[in-house]
C-alpha cells in the first residue's frame, strides 16, 4: 500500500512511514531555510540596530549642541525655549523611524513655538502680559509674516534631503527581514513533499540508510520546490540595488550627519535675521495681535551676539565615522548577497545532503 516508495524489492516502510516522512521533510526543509537565511537576517538587524544607534548618538549631539545655542546666546529664552527643542528632535527621529509625519511640519511647528519667545523675549523684552491668545496670535502671524526669512526654509530644504534617504533606508531594511521572514514559511505543494520523501528517505526503506542523493537529482527536486522562492531573484537585485543607492545618498551631498550637526547654526541664523528686523515686526504684530502690556522703563532689546560653533567634534566624528563604517560594512555584504534567491537550491544541496566525492548514489530509483 506504498504510494511514494514503491520498489520492486521487499521493504521494510509502510503507509504510516511514508506520511511521518512526509512530517519530517517538511521541517527539515523549513529548518533549512532558516538556517540559510539567518546570517542574513542577522546582519540586516544588526545593521538595523547599529544604523539607529549612529543615528541617535548624532541627533543626540545635535540636540546638545541647538539647547547650548540657547543658553550661551539667548539666555532670557533658554529655560521656555528647551520643551520646542525638544519636541523638534523627537519628530525627527520619529520621521526616520517611519512615522506618519514630514520634515517641514516638524521644522514649521517649532519656528511657530520660537517666535513668540523670540518677540517677547529678545526684540521686546518689556512684555509682561504674555496670555494664551496672545502668544498664539503671534503664532499664526510668524507663517504671515516669516520673521525669520529664509532660514526656515533653507533648513526645511536641507533637512529633508538627508533625512529622507535614512528613512527610506530605514524602511528597506524592515522590508528586507519581512521577505526572508515570509520564504521561511512558503508552504510545500504535495508534489513538492512526495519528491523531497522520494529523495531522501525511500532509500532507508531498503535498508540503504547510508546512501545520500545524487548532486544532479537534488539540484532538480530543490528548484522544483523552490521555483517560487526563485522567483523573487529579480526582485531581490533590485532591492540590493535600492540600498546601494540610499546609502550611497546618505553619504554624498545629502549627508545626514552634516544636517543635523547644522541646525544649531540655522536657528541662531534665524534669531538674528529676526532680530534685525525687530521695529518692523513689531509694527506688523502691533496691528494684527494688538499691543501687550508693557513694563515701565526703559528696557533695551538684549544685543545681538553672533555665535561661533561650539567645538563639541569628538562625539560628532566619532558618530559619524561608526555610521559611514556600519554601511560601507553593510552594503558590501548585501551585495555578496545578490544571488541569494537565484542560489537557494545550490546551497540547500550543499554539504552533507548530497553524496560528494563517491562512486554510488541514489538517483530516486535505486543505486547508482
Amino acid at each position: 500500500d506504498l504510494q511514494i516508495c514503491q520498489h520492486r524489492a521487499p521493504t521494510c516502510c509502510t503507509k504510516k512511514m511514508e506520511e511521518s516522512y512526509q512530517a519530517a521533510v517538511r521541517r527539515e526543509r523549513t529548518q533549512s531555510i532558516q538556517a540559510l537565511n539567518f546570517e542574513l537576517k542577522y546582519m540586516i538587524v544588526g545593521h538595523i540596530t547599529a544604523f539607529q544607534e549612529a543615528f541617535e548618538s548624532l541627533l543626540r549631539f545635535a540636540e546638545n549642541h541647538t539647547s547650548s545655542l540657547f543658553e550661551t546666546a539667548y539666555r532670557p529664552m533658554a529655560k521656555e525655549a528647551a520643551e520646542p527643542v525638544k519636541e523638534l528632535f523627537t519628530d525627527i527621529s520619529l520621521y526616520i523611524l517611519g512615522a506618519e509625519t514630514t520634515v517641514e511640519s516638524a521644522v514649521l511647528r517649532f519656528f511657530d513655538s520660537l517666535f513668540p519667545l523670540v518677540y517677547s523675549r529678545l526684540i521686546n523684552p518689556g512684555i509682561t502680559d504674555l496670555s494664551e491668545d496672545y502668544t498664539e496670535c503671534l503664532r499664526l502671524t510668524r507663517q504671515d509674516i516669516n520673521p525669520f526669512g529664509h532660514y526656515s526654509k533653507n533648513m526645511v530644504t536641507e533637512l529633508s534631503k538627508s533625512l529622507w534617504a535614512g528613512r527610506m533606508l530605514s524602511r528597506a531594511l524592515s522590508l528586507g527581514i519581512e521577505v526572508i521572514n515570509t520564504t521561511e514559511h512558503a508552504a510545500l505543494t504535495k508534489e513538492c513533499s512526495r519528491a523531497l520523501v522520494k529523495m531522501q528517505y525511500c532509500p532507508h526503506c531498503q535498508g540503504l540508510t547510508l546512501i545520500r542523493p545524487c548532486v544532479g537529482y537534488c539540484l532538480n527536486v530543490m528548484r522544483g520546490c523552490l521555483a517560487s522562492v526563485s522567483e523573487l531573484d529579480a526582485q531581490w537585485r533590485d532591492f540590493i540595488s535600492t540600498l546601494e543607492y540610499l546609502t550611497s545618498e546618505m553619504a554624498a551631498s545629502h549627508e545626514l550627519e552634516i544636517a543635523l550637526s547644522g541646525i544649531w547654526n540655522s536657528i541662531n541664523e534665524a534669531i538674528l535675521h529676526a532680530q534685525l528686523n525687530g521695529p518692523q515686526l513689531s509694527a506688523t504684530v502691533d496691528k494684527v495681535c494688538g499691543q501687550p502690556k508693557r513694563q515701565e522703563g526703559n528696557l533695551s532689546s538684549p544685543s545681538i551676539v553672533p555665535v561661533k560653533e561650539v567645538t563639541e567634534t569628538q562625539t560628532f566624528v566619532m558618530a559619524h565615522t561608526s555610521l559611514n563604517n556600519k554601511r560601507r560594512e553593510f552594503i558590501n555584504y548585501m551585495k555578496r548577497s545578490r544571488t541569494f534567491y537565484a542560489s537557494i537550491a545550490e546551497r540547500l544541496c550543499d554539504g552533507d545532503l548530497v553524496m560528494r566525492d563517491s562512486s554510488t548514489c541514489w538517483n530516486g530509483e535505486d543505486v547508482v
